[in-house]
């Protein structure tokens, strides 16, 4: 119970931070996303009116930096991360919320199948190191090495304009609205299976070199040699002892990845032009849209926050030297 309750007391004092970091940056920052803003719809307003728009950015210079900070505060609580400048005058929770279903659905179904189909073939590669399993690290080890973008490009190239069996971009076809109807999802399966797979590919590998590894270093400790000398079964001692322990470091890596699941696999999202978060926080950059880019940063921070404190919870189940600790 102390081991918990120090590690959410270290998550609240990291998001407390990361959330006053998050605050600071747009108001340190160059320029005025105000004028910006005016400059990109050619209004011409009286100096009455950009005080109201400064006022409801939260931005307004009479105001001290800490009443704007508790401000901030106030309306994180209710909600209110603002008002898109990009998509102006929509408020950014809901440009948020109209993007993060396209990751979600994508990205993470994306990366659990990774993490299962790459720590799987990693275990059984490991324990029996030596046999035919071997010979799928020098294809892993290649596919690893290459980019996501790269891998997305030659996927278009190959399976989108060569042989045109996947569209090339976009999340559905632009016949549908955005809906629960089956016509609808159905298009949107046959635009994400060419990222999926893309995804898929490059994650894959990681995870099966990682956990590979990590299960030729657990084989030779005592622990293993003593189950098998009790006459356990292979099996059982290779899920049991072996894998059990060799697969904390992914567990791991799996809390982070998840983590950045919601901050979406950003280049994938650009070469495919699929709607999600990191496309969306792209046209952010590029608009100089502060609230928007401060609302995804937010959201990517306590999402990667909460994985990490899973990942200490899984650890509580997984080692039991950790609950001696705590």
């Amino acid at each position: 119970m102390r081991y918990v309750l120090q590690r959410t007391a270290f998550y609240l004092i990291t998001a407390w931070v990361a959330i006053t970091v998050n605050f600071l940056i747009p108001r340190l920052m160059p320029g005025d996303p105000v004028q910006a803003l005016l400059a990109r719809y050619q209004g011409q307003l009286d100096s009455n009116a950009i005080a109201s728009l400064n006022a409801l950015f939260g931005l307004d210079k009479h105001q001290s930096l800490w009443s704007q900070y508790v401000d901030y505060w106030g309306n994180l609580f209710s909600g209110d991360l603002g008002l898109s400048f990009t998509f102006f005058p929509t408020d950014v929770s809901e440009v948020i919320g109209q993007a993060l279903p396209w990751t979600l659905a994508l990205v993470g179904a994306t990366t659990l199948i990774a993490f299962l189909l790459g720590t799987g073939i990693g275990i059984f590669t490991g324990w029996r190191r030596g046999s035919w399993l071997d010979n799928l690290l020098p294809v892993t080890t290649f596919f690893a090495s290459i980019p996501y973008f790269w891998l997305g490009l030659i996927a278009i190239t190959v399976l989108a304009v060569e042989w045109p069996v996947f569209p090339a971009s976009g999340g559905y076809a632009d016949a549908f609205v955005p809906s629960w109807d089956w016509d609808f999802v159905q298009s949107a399966l046959y635009h994400a299976a060419l990222p999926a797979i893309t995804i898929v590919i490059s994650a894959v590998a990681g995870w099966i070199l990682g956990m590979r590894n990590m299960m030729v270093t657990v084989s030779s400790e005592d622990y293993v040699t003593v189950a098998q000398a009790k006459g356990l079964s292979e099996r059982r001692v290779m899920f049991t002892y072996a894998a059990r322990n060799a697969i904390l470091p992914s567990v791991s890596g799996f809390a982070l990845a998840l983590g950045f699941v919601v901050g979406g696999t950003l280049v994938v999202e650009l070469v495919f032009s699929y709607p999600g978060i990191g496309y969306m926080l792209f046209q952010a950059v590029g608009a100089k849209d502060y609230p928007l880019m401060q609302g995804i940063f937010l959201i990517i921070t306590l999402a990667v926050l909460a994985a990490n404190m899973l990942a200490d919870l899984a650890y509580l189940l997984l080692d039991p030297r950790t609950r001696r600790e705590a």
